[in-house]
């Protein structure tokens, strides 16, 4: 029997006196040197059929992924004439080829025991070269690894360089590389955490998604032209550049975000978390709110040009291309997933991605075009930040925490509403169904007094459940009562100056409701 991760061999002894090894050959009772012989006998003879089976499993993946490309992207009877003869198809071939020998490699070297076989870097046990058949293989895992990391760097930074028109090209190229290095991250933290099984279950998953990316996009270059081409985008200087792919992130969006996600960390805890805890939770939480963010304009930019308010979005505006768009937003939620699932825990960075699959998928592509609703069943995308804190604080979910979850939920409405009351006519031309657009102004006034009397309520419920006591009680009547007042007001007689007052307030409303929980859990 082979032991996961360490390649050593189990003698099983059914009865006193018999003698089975479950290998290639039964044995009798051997002498020290003839174990010690077998044993590295065995190991090399299952380490090159890890390999082989491996390398055959790699390889039929690839031929079946090739196949299903091609056939999407000819269709019917088109001649197929592919051509790597580019700079750049030739860089995705190295890190495709590369990739394969470190997956290979590294395989033989769990199974043969050799990861230990060599201490130190870059020297083997003090030694340029090693000294031994299992230091061989290690250092052959190494320098594969180097030189996947190299051209994988080199493929990212060319991609960027010269695919900005090609869309497809530089998402694959984004996505590959931040997964390679996402599982290069992971395998990294299994000595340190003893093996846990999640990030054992991770680095398997993301080493299958690292090859699949990576073939799909050897075909798509192969395919294509993957010359620089011209397009009709403004260019701009870095600096320029730089601001602009902050504004795709949405900041303002992403800071009342993080102030809900840091409020669930110390209100799950009771305290405060450690600063690591805090600082990998954030800028997870950052990244993963700033991508949906960039992939949500990505998918609106043909919108976004009908409003005033958002005609000047970098897309919309064509200061960026729509490839770089979703690149970086691609870029950005990946890498949250993989900080958080690292530096927090899985749980934490599972929420974070049912946040970005709702924000994007459920939110912008089913909902926004599609039904007055959007906005109050897309409020949950909204809504999973402070659920992302309190995991990663604590580790689990509780029934409080769905408090915060529902507080955030009965907010959205009645906080877009008031904003869509001022831009309904900017929303109409755009064909988005919202609630001042399909059932008017009146019942529009009507639902935000509603909703932010169910929200009220809701907060009071806090100290039943954990949530508070005095100072989160008290905080929130009077904010509430104000809220309510303006809504109230708002009910009675439309002006958009009240109607972006009660915008405005809302989002302070929100804010100051969680720094009042925050407060409380830590004086209390």
């Amino acid at each position: 029997m082979i032991a996961p991760l360490t390649g050593s061999i189990a003698v099983i002894v059914p009865k006193p006196g018999s003698c089975t090894i479950v290998t290639l050959a039964a044995c009798s009772v051997p002498s020290r040197s003839e174990s010690l012989a077998s044993t590295a006998i065995v190991t090399a003879v299952f380490s090159g059929v890890v390999a082989a089976y491996l390398s055959s499993a790699l390889l039929v993946h690839a031929l079946v992924l090739t196949s299903a490309v091609v056939a999407f992207q000819l269709g019917g009877e088109r001649t197929l004439s592919p051509s790597f003869a580019s700079p750049l198809a030739r860089l995705t071939l190295l890190a495709w080829g590369m990739t394969f020998v470190s997956m290979v490699s590294g395989a033989v070297e769990t199974v043969s025991g050799a990861a230990v076989a060599c201490q130190g870097w870059l020297l083997c046990d003090g030694s340029l070269l090693p000294t031994s058949a299992l230091g061989w293989i290690h250092l052959i895992h190494r320098l594969a690894v180097g030189v996947a990391s190299i051209s994988m760097l080199l493929l990212l930074v060319s991609a960027w360089r010269t695919q900005k028109s090609h869309t497809a090209v530089l998402v694959l190229t984004t996505a590959s590389a931040i997964l390679f290095f996402g599982q290069g991250l992971i395998g990294a933290l299994f000595a340190t955490r003893q093996y846990p099984v999640e990030l054992i279950g991770l680095h398997s998953a993301t080493a299958t998604a690292t090859w699949a990316i990576l073939t799909i996009l050897a075909i798509q270059v192969g395919l294509s032209n993957p010359n620089p081409a011209p397009h009709a985008y403004q260019h701009t200087s870095w600096r320029d550049r730089a601001r602009d792919f902050l504004v795709l992130t949405k900041p303002i969006i992403v800071v009342l975000l993080l102030v809900t996600t840091f409020g669930g960390m110390i209100v799950g805890a009771q305290a405060w978390p450690s600063l690591s805890v805090i600082f990998w939770t954030l800028l997870g939480g950052a990244m993963a709110a700033g991508g949906s963010g960039a992939i949500n304009q990505y998918i609106d930019r043909d919108l976004d040009t009908l409003m005033r308010r958002t005609a000047k979005r970098p897309l919309a505006a064509r200061r960026l291309t729509p490839a770089e768009g979703l690149a970086f937003g691609v870029g950005l939620c990946l890498l949250s997933f993989y900080l958080l699932a690292a530096f927090t825990n899985l749980l934490a960075a599972l929420l974070s991605v049912m946040g970005m699959f709702y924000y994007v998928w459920v939110y912008s592509i089913l909902l926004k075009r599609s039904t007055v609703q959007n906005i109050v069943i897309g409020g949950g995308a909204g809504a999973i930040p402070p659920l992302v804190g309190w995991a990663a604080a604590t580790g689990s979910l509780t029934l409080p925490a769905v408090l915060l979850f529902l507080i955030i939920f009965f907010w959205t409405p009645p906080h877009f509403w008031a904003l869509a009351l001022i831009r309904a006519k900017e929303y109409e031309n755009g064909g988005i169904p919202m609630m001042p657009v399909v059932r008017g102004e009146r019942e529009t006034r009507k639902q935000i007094l509603i909703y932010s009397v169910e929200l009220v309520v809701l907060t009071l419920f806090g100290p039943l459940l954990g949530i508070g006591s005095g100072i989160y009680f008290f905080s929130a009547v009077a904010l509430g009562a104000i809220l309510l007042y303006m809504a109230w007001k708002l009910w009675q007689a439309y002006s958009p100056k009240l109607a972006y007052r009660t915008y405005r307030y809302t989002s302070m409303y929100l804010a100051l409701i969680f720094l009042a929980m925050v407060v409380d859990a830590l004086v209390g």
